[in-house]
């Protein structure tokens, strides 16, 4: 315990017992997501023969527009902050994830595929950002 105390101050240690439950929370969603990620990736990139990242894009344009819904929803006070956490840090935290994303367009371009790679940054950023604004506006026409 005096060696814990060495790296942690005790309020750290306080607050993260106080917020053990919502951290296992985030956690568990993390854990959830992390698995559909890889799931639903591998499902979707089996259906093409092609080079292109289509899994790893079609989770990450999903998880924007589940991202707009949860953040949607939380601001019009339907989930509450524990909610929030769970859904928008846990589980489309784990569920979408830039590290693939620059991973895979990395592999790209070391392999000389320039417009795969181009195409891919294209798509996940604007795509993306729309996939988020729709999720977020649906809340706002219902």
């Amino acid at each position: 315990m005096y060696s814990l105390l060495l790296v942690f101050n005790i309020g750290q240690i306080d607050y993260a017992l106080s917020n053990m439950k919502l951290l296992l929370a985030i956690g568990t969603g993390s854990f959830i997501g992390g698995i559909s990620r890889y799931l639903l990736s591998q499902i979707i990139q089996s259906k093409f023969l092609s080079a292109f990242p289509f899994g790893t894009l079609a989770v990450n344009i999903l998880g924007c527009f589940l991202i707009g819904l949860v953040f949607g929803l939380s601001e019009r006070g339907n989930i509450n902050q524990e909610w929030r956490l769970f859904l928008g840090t846990g589980v489309l935290g784990g569920f979408t994830t830039f590290s693939a994303f620059s991973n895979e367009t990395f592999g790209l371009l070391r392999s000389g595929q320039l417009s795969y790679a181009s195409l891919y940054i294209l798509a996940s950023v604007f795509i993306g950002l729309l996939a988020t604004f729709i999720g977020y506006s649906i809340l706002k026409l219902i």
